[in-house]
């Protein structure tokens, strides 16, 4: 049976054993200590959500550059079972990954970590081109995900990553027309990045509700 405190708490294990403290110039106390502020929110913004699957989850911890830079994360990440970490694709130029931005319809919390609800991988979105699955999502009353939450995702669900199920993250863009996504390449997780109006068979988008709950 699905408990949110456990849940919560799972995650947070989960990150402490990866080495986040270290990476954020944190004692393991510290930082259990500056997330604890969202367990209660996580009950309370849980409620009636069914348990996680591989491609839905009640919510998300989020950690956020302001905490730890991207691409240390990102190497942190695997696939479902297996050692190989996550990578940036080349076609990233130096200094690139910090201007892309969240979107300002996602009002993200200006916070190094936050919850993020009921989310999705995009599975039945796939083969659709970002600018049409935004089209699908926003008339669902959601939102897509950032770049600091395909993260999250992949590092606290490594299963939502899977073969032609992978995962655009049209949250995070830069002002072109370039949209992030998160696949799988030669064994392990990729952050790349596709064009706004090129479907792919393999990638969805992914979304989650349109709340995000941050740190006070």
């Amino acid at each position: 049976m699905y408990d949110a405190d456990s849940e919560f708490d799972g995650q947070v294990d989960r990150l402490v054993e990866l080495g986040y403290p270290g990476l954020a110039g944190m004692t393991e106390d510290d930082f259990r200590g500056l997330v604890a502020p969202l367990r209660a929110a996580a009950a309370e913004g849980t409620a009636g959500l069914p348990a996680p699957t591989e491609g839905r989850v009640p919510f998300l911890l989020v950690t956020t550059r302001e905490l730890i830079p991207v691409q240390e994360r990102l190497a942190l990440t695997t696939l479902d079972g297996k050692r190989k970490p996550g990578v940036l694709d080349r076609n990233y130029a130096e200094d690139d990954l910090p201007r892309f931005d969240p979107i300002k319809e996602l009002e993200v919390p200006e916070s190094p970590a936050y919850l993020l609800f009921d989310v999705d991988r995009g599975e039945d979105l796939v083969n659709l081109a970002p600018a049409a699955a935004m089209e699908v999502i926003t008339g669902k009353d959601r939102l897509p995900l950032t770049i600091d939450e395909g993260i999250a995702f992949v590092t606290l669900y490594p299963s939502a990553l899977a073969k032609n199920k992978c995962f655009s993250l049209v949250g995070s863009r830069c002002g072109d027309k370039r949209v992030p996504a998160i696949w799988i390449s030669q064994g392990g997780p990729k952050l790349g990045w596709c064009w706004y109006g090129n479907p792919h068979t393999w990638l969805g988008s992914a979304s989650a509700r349109p709340e995000r709950v941050g740190l006070s």
